[in-house]
């Protein structure tokens, strides 16, 4: 059975006490779990070096939020991908839509991150999404094959195992996300797979597509279910660590169901 991949951006949450005490519990689920499950997390930067001696001998993989392309420079408040990888991370998320839309992040600049997170041997996560203009304007999949096209440009198929998509529709996540149709995420994770297989022929099939937004209690299991749906990229649901664990247990005992059935 393929991995699947369950993680959850803190955003700007947490404290570093906060995130130790998160932390350490979620260790403690992740040991009672099969390793059919490969968790990560993507706190705050401010916690990365502690939260990396926490997980320390664990299965958990460790993440950051954003990294600039240039490995050092004359730009104020950014952090490099060497600055990340003396940390020691695992992962880096690129593209969420608070960068795209507070930050005018812009698929160019993406495809540099995604470049310089692969010079690192960083797993780049790529974050795409239309929002709900483009979903009734009917452009969807035409938004979405631009943002991936452009991100992985130049992107070598030796390299492009490396990558995750996490497909999260604007309209969905944060506060008041509505959460999607579980049909709608098997169209669209068809449409995903499909692309990628047109850029990467031999590999295409082998790249995680995972799913976010308001993915929660009550709905995990219709995600994790549909077709090329490779894992869940979870938000508020998640960072309640009681919420969290009930869903990664559960999912467990669906996947092992599942195997053995």
């Amino acid at each position: 059975m393929k991995r699947i991949w369950i993680g959850t951006n803190w955003k700007m949450t947490k404290t570093i006490e906060e995130g130790i005490s998160y932390t350490k519990e979620l260790k403690r689920i992740s040991e009672m779990i099969s390793d059919n499950i490969e968790l990560f997390i993507i706190p705050p930067y401010t916690s990365l070096v502690t939260i990396k001696g926490v997980i320390r001998d664990s299965r958990i993989q460790l993440g950051a939020q954003n990294m600039h392309w240039e490995d050092s420079g004359a730009f104020t408040g950014e952090i490099s991908p060497k600055m990340l990888d003396e940390i020691g991370i695992n992962l880096i998320e690129l593209g969420h839509s608070e960068r795209r839309q507070y930050f005018n992040e812009k698929d160019e600049d993406l495809n540099k991150k995604v470049h310089a997170a692969l010079k690192y041997h960083f797993r780049p996560l790529i974050c795409i999404g239309e929002n709900r203009k483009q979903k009734d304007q009917g452009i969807s999949k035409e938004v979405l094959a631009s943002q991936i096209k452009v991100c992985l440009r130049n992107v070598p198929e030796e390299q492009a195992l490396n990558v995750m998509i996490a497909y999260e529709p604007v309209w969905a996540i944060g506060e008041n996300g509505v959460p999607a149709d579980a049909g709608y995420v098997r169209e669209v994770h068809a449409f995903l797979r499909d692309t990628l297989n047109q850029l990467y022929p031999s590999v295409g099939k082998e790249i995680p597509i995972l799913y976010g937004g308001s993915v929660n209690k009550d709905n995990f299991l219709q995600y994790i279910d549909v077709e090329h749906v490779n894992g869940l990229f979870i938000g508020r649901a998640a960072w309640d660590i009681e919420s969290f664990e009930y869903i990664l247990k559960s999912l467990d005992t669906h996947l092992f169901k599942k195997m053995t059935s």
